[in-house]
């Protein structure tokens, strides 16, 4: 029921919003409004201003919405309201209006982002857990249990790290764009920072995903060796551990971190899936133990790894990240800016095939991680919305016919001819619109279904 419920109210505002923006500045523009709808088909609620005579609706399919002006185009217009007519208005004034609605979605996007920032958001401090061995972190020298103080890119001036998730974003810009990535390390907040160098330029990543990371060798941010909950009949249980089982040595290794044992539980098999015993020595209450813990093998792609049912690594040490208001709205615009871009970043790899059609995803997995954000608590659900109105904003600036972008589009055209695009291309380009748009949705809803399958 969560789910339902945010994914419409999600949706709801997301479309709102953007249509406002369109009949704002219609409105300010002096074009007369007849409709705002927010869905399609039948009307569940509508009222009709006595004032302007525009009918707002709000219909069964929450899907979409728009806005409908007086055009010339779509029926008579009285010749004393043809100067309110949309299609009489000047090119500046028409590709205001059309771009009025994306430019609604990235400001709200600028202002969800701020007022998280206002209000402070709990992120892991940005202590490195141990590196993937052989890993690019690994090679550059990291240890594991180090601050990062700084980063910068090539000869860019170094930027304080206010959290692990912001390291987190800083590694996926730059392995994106294939920049290397100097990171300042220290052993505490306070201390003398060192400088390490990861060679990101040295990857072709395609995606920004759990593969990437294990790749550079940052994948979770430090945190105990000590056990969680256990999974009945998992490896653990059969073991004898306990949660809150902290390990000290598995087969006389030392053991410095959750991502360390992570490592060695998952090499705890053969070639064949048989998974291989191994010699724990772990504290329990104040107690030394040694026991004998037996990894399951399970197929991860086309290799096996060992699991032993269990939630390895206690939660990681949390900071408060807050800004002031001006420093808010700043962050608000900057993030709002490095999701566009990536977005787009993403988008044109995926038209070129550098990145996987994958990434695309749909109505399912959107309503999926609504419910999911929003049992977090009220910041995650804002952070998800904020990441919607930026991917609804940069989608509709596509420069497709069917979208805001392709009309966008006719207007450069008008604007460097001098001469709008005649009917029959517009019609042969609005077809092909959506054809393209209708092959985005299917596979977007085919990623959605394999998502929920697999």
């Amino acid at each position: 029921m969560l789910t339902v419920v945010s994914f419409v109210v999600a949706l709801g505002l997301l479309i709102a919003v953007h249509e406002y923006g369109h009949y704002r500045v219609a409105v300010a523009c002096g074009v007369k409004v007849l409709r705002f709808s927010i869905g399609f088909g039948q009307p569940l609620w509508r009222w009709t201003s006595p004032q302007s005579g525009t009918e707002y609706t709000l219909c069964a399919l929450p899907l979409g919405g728009y806005v409908r002006m007086l055009d010339e185009r779509e029926g008579p217009v009285d010749p004393a309201e043809r100067h309110r007519a949309f299609n009489t208005q000047p090119l500046r004034a028409r590709a205001a209006i059309v771009a009025a609605g994306p430019a609604a979605n990235l400001l709200l996007a600028v202002l969800l982002y701020a007022a998280v920032s206002w209000s402070g958001v709990q992120e892991p401090e940005p202590v490195l857990s141990s590196p993937v061995p052989a890993s690019l972190a690994d090679r550059a020298g990291v240890r594991g249990g180090e601050w990062v103080l700084q980063t910068a890119t090539a000869d860019a001036d170094p930027e304080p790290v206010a959290s692990f998730d912001a390291l987190r974003w800083r590694l996926t810009q730059a392995a994106l764009a294939q920049q290397d990535l100097r990171l300042w390390l220290a052993d505490s907040p306070g201390g003398v920072g060192r400088e390490v160098l990861l060679p990101l330029s040295q990857l072709e990543a395609r995606d920004a995903d759990a593969s990437l990371f294990q790749t550079i060798g940052v994948v979770a941010p430090w945190s105990a060796p000590e056990l969680g909950e256990l999974m009945p009949g998992g490896a653990a249980e059969a073991a004898g551990l306990q949660p809150g089982d902290r390990v000290r040595a598995v087969d006389g290794v030392a053991i410095a971190d959750a991502q360390q044992l992570r490592g060695l539980i998952r090499a705890g098999t053969d070639a064949q899936g048989q998974g291989l015993a191994q010699r724990w020595q772990l504290e329990r209450g104040g107690q030394w133990l040694e026991l004998t813990v037996q990894p399951r093998g399970e197929r991860d792609g086309e290799a096996w790894v060992g699991r032993i049912g269990a939630y390895v690594g206690a939660a990681p040490a949390m900071r408060t990240v807050t800004a002031g208001p001006l420093e808010g709205v700043w962050r608000g615009v900057v993030r709002t800016w490095e999701v566009s871009a990536l977005s787009l970043r993403m988008m044109f790899k995926m038209l070129i095939g550098e990145a996987s059609l994958k990434n695309l995803s749909g109505p399912l997995t959107i309503a999926d991680y609504a419910g999911k954000s929003a049992s977090l608590g009220l910041t995650p659900y804002l952070l998800f919305l904020a990441l919607i109105s930026v991917s609804l904003g940069v989608l509709n600036l596509l420069p497709l016919p069917v979208l805001d972008g392709g009309h966008l589009m006719y207007y450069l055209w008008e604007a460097v001819t001098g001469r709008p695009v005649s009917d029959a291309w517009m019609e042969r380009l609005q077809r092909g619109g959506v054809a393209v748009l209708l092959g985005l949705m299917s596979i977007a809803m085919f990623n959605d279904v394999a998502r929920l399958l697999g």
